[in-house]
Formats: structure tokens, sequence, C-alpha cells
């Protein structure tokens, strides 16, 4: 078996394994009331098109049926909690995501809100300092995250991880700070934290919508017109020609058509701003790219596991052997061996600050070491990359996502999953 036929059995071995889905869009959404939704909900509002999901992150969903924690169902609102979570910008985000992309591609979202916090709220090393110190209605919407939203979001994040790619986060938040004017770097301290704590790339828009025009917390759009000066990736949605106001006496909260308006307004722009990443792609080997000669080397048992095999745990796939073995670093390693585990020779791929490196034990012997697309398509060849024990590649020039690591010491043979983020 050459190393392309290889890395086309591996693909197939693992279908049960398979990677996240990339045509699975997952966005987070995340803020205070505007974002919980305080718009009543109209019988419009409750057909949603199936390919619009949410994943419930409140510990209690009573008011919304099917609903519990960690579970994806269909984006019928509330969204967000059943502490009074209404219709919000959330909803008709979504549902723009949906209708205006091919049909190909599913949407899920993760919404986590807190009426009248902080920003402070969602600063993972300070938010516990400051929930103690609210009140108590507040501080149940808080309890509905476990007592801790930046950390709910990022847990139902990594679980969504599993199934769907992160796109892009929507964020409606400031009215509670509108004095503060170090406001637009605590929010990018938030947004560094979510990229890493993810494992994200660079690209990942964010789009801050602004609050109404009038009212009590206007002041708090100077805060979120200097939050591009932040990041490249940050953008401003616009309010502008929303001022009906829900008539909370204060000007603070939308009224449901102009949540629905303003959801388009985050759809529009999160498609302006991804571009071509929102197009689909294709997720699995077609029949075609399978030639004979290669199907009749996927059913060879000498090569490549059974399926009993290959259902095995993944504390069970990610086992180091002895230490006579090559293995890699115990930290960031997303790597799954697929045909040998780790061996005499060869250990597990690491993905670490933009690079993939391979442990190895060469002793001058022949290498060949290739990296394919998920479609079994040959994408790097590192086979001359060897120093200091290791092989590797830059991941620079690749997209985000799963590939296949075809690597070849002397008679030794590993077909490895890892993912580039």
């Amino acid at each position: 078996m050459n190393m392309k036929q290889l890395g086309l059995a591996a693909l197939m071995a693992v279908s049960a394994h398979a990677a996240p889905d990339p045509n699975f869009h997952i966005y987070l959404a995340f803020g205070q009331s505007n974002m919980e939704g305080q718009g009543d909900i109209g019988s419009q509002d409750k057909s949603v098109d199936e390919r619009f999901q949410l994943l419930w992150s409140a510990d209690a969903g009573s008011c919304n049926q099917g609903a519990s924690k960690g579970k994806w169902i269909k984006a019928v609102p509330p969204l967000a909690h059943c502490q009074g979570a209404k219709l919000g910008p959330a909803d008709y985000f979504g549902r723009t995501m949906v209708e205006k992309t091919d049909p190909q591609i599913k949407v899920g979202i993760i919404v986590v809100a807190v009426a009248g916090c902080s920003i402070d709220l969602f600063d993972k090393d300070g938010y516990a300092n400051y929930a103690r110190s609210q009140q108590s209605w507040m501080t149940q919407r808080i309890n509905t995250y476990g007592g801790n939203p930046y950390g709910r979001m990022i847990e139902m994040a990594k679980k969504a991880q599993e199934e769907g790619v992160i796109k892009g986060i929507i964020f409606h938040q400031g009215e509670t700070d509108a004095g503060n004017g170090q406001w637009p770097s605590k929010v990018k301290k938030v947004y560094d934290n979510i990229i890493k704590d993810l494992g994200l790339g660079n690209d990942i828009p964010f789009l801050a919508g602004e609050v109404l025009r009038s009212g009590v917390s206007s002041g708090a759009n100077n805060n979120i017109a200097k939050l591009p000066q932040q990041s490249s990736n940050f953008y401003v949605v616009s309010s502008e020609g929303f001022n009906q106001a829900l008539g909370d006496g204060q000007n603070v909260h939308f009224t449901s058509q102009e949540y629905r308006d303003f959801g388009k307004r985050y759809g529009e722009k999160m498609i302006e701003v991804l571009g071509d990443k929102i197009k689909p792609v294709a997720s699995t080997v077609s029949s075609s790219s399978v030639t004979p000669e290669s199907s009749a080397s996927v059913s060879s048992s000498s090569t490549l596991p059974g399926s009993s095999e290959v259902a095995k745990s993944s504390s069970s796939r990610r086992h180091r052997s002895s230490s006579s073995s090559v293995v890699g670093p115990e930290s960031s390693t997303d790597a799954i061996d697929i045909v040998t585990g780790v061996s005499s020779h060869i250990g597990k791929a690491v993905f670490e600050s933009g690079r993939v490196s391979v442990p190895v034990k060469v002793n001058g012997t022949k290498v060949v070491a290739k990296v394919y697309s998920m479609l079994g398509k040959e994408v790097v060849d590192f086979s001359n990359s060897y120093g200091n024990g290791v092989l590797g590649f830059s991941a620079a020039g690749l997209s985000q996502g799963y590939y296949m690591l075809s690597i070849q010491v002397s008679s030794e043979q590993s077909v490895q999953k890892v993912l580039v983020k």
C-alpha cells in the first residue's frame, strides 16, 4: 500500500469517529438583558427552520420544550434561559444565517446572557468577586449558568466543537458600563480569553451591537464605537432607526420587531465579514475518490484495525505505550493515532504555536511524511523536515480543521488525525 492509499484507508476506517462537520457553523452570543431578549415572543417567532439549532446552556429548561443543559434543540425562543429571557437579536441572527447561506449549512448558537451585568461578569479571573456583590435577582440569573456564565459558555462551546466549527461571536452588552472608559479593553480581554480557551484562530469575527441612541444608556455607544480600535476582528452593528423602545421607562430595551430587525443586521454583517468562509465544504470522502485498489487495501486486516478496534474509547486511542516508545508532549496533543499507535520510531503528533510536530527516531532510515486533507488530497510533504528528533511543518497555510498525517519510518507506518486550530 502506498502512502496515499494508506491515508485514504485510514479516513474510511475512522468514519465512526469523523471530524466535526465543517458545514455546521457555530456562533457564540453573550451579553446582558438585550442579548437575553426582552421582546414578547409572537406566533411568527415559534416557527424555526430545523437548520437553526440551539445548544441550551442554562441549568433549567422548563420554559423551552425539550431543553436541558448541553442538549441541541431547535432554536425556538427563549434562547438564553428561563429567568425572564424572551425574544432577542440572536433569534433572527440565526434565522438570517440559515436563510442567506447555502442549504448545506446548518447553524448552531450558544447564548449566555445576564440582565444588568457588567462586562466584569465575563472576566474569567474576576467574575466571582463581581457576582458576590450583586442583588438576589441577578444572582438567580448568574446561578442558572452554574455561578460562572463565562465558564459555562466555554464549556458549551467545547461541546459544540465536537460536532461543528465556531465561526464567530455576537455580543450585546455595555449599558451597565456606559461610563467606564476601560470597557473596550475589558471586552478585548474577554475576547482574547475565548480565543485562547477554545483554541480558535486569529480571525474570528466579533460583532457588537449598539444600544438605543436615546435613553439612559445611550452613552455606551461611545465605548462601542471604540471597539474596532481594539482588534481588526471587531465590528459594530448599528442601532440606527431603532427608537420605539419597549416602554420600560428608560429606553433601554428594543421592541420585538426591532429585535427581529437587529438580528437580521447582525446576520448580514456576519455574512459580509466571513465572505468565502461561510461557503459549504465537502465533509466526507466520496465514493468516486476511492479507487478499487485503495478499496481493496482498506479491507486488508493486516493493515487496518477492525471496526471493533476503531470503536474503542478515546482513552484507549490515546494510550501511551512503554517508556521505550517515542511519545510527544502530554499537553496540547490533538492527534489520534489510527493505525499503529505510538511505536519504537513514531510518536504522537502535536499542534502547538501554529506548527505540527511529530517526535521520531530516524537513525538514518528513510522517512516519508505527508499531510492529507480529509478528502484524501495531499497538501504538505514534510519528509525532509527532520531535525532534533522531530518531523514537523508550519500550519500557516492550512485552514482550520482536521488533517491526516501519514508517516513511514523504515518499515513502520503510522496514520494520525490532527486538529489544526
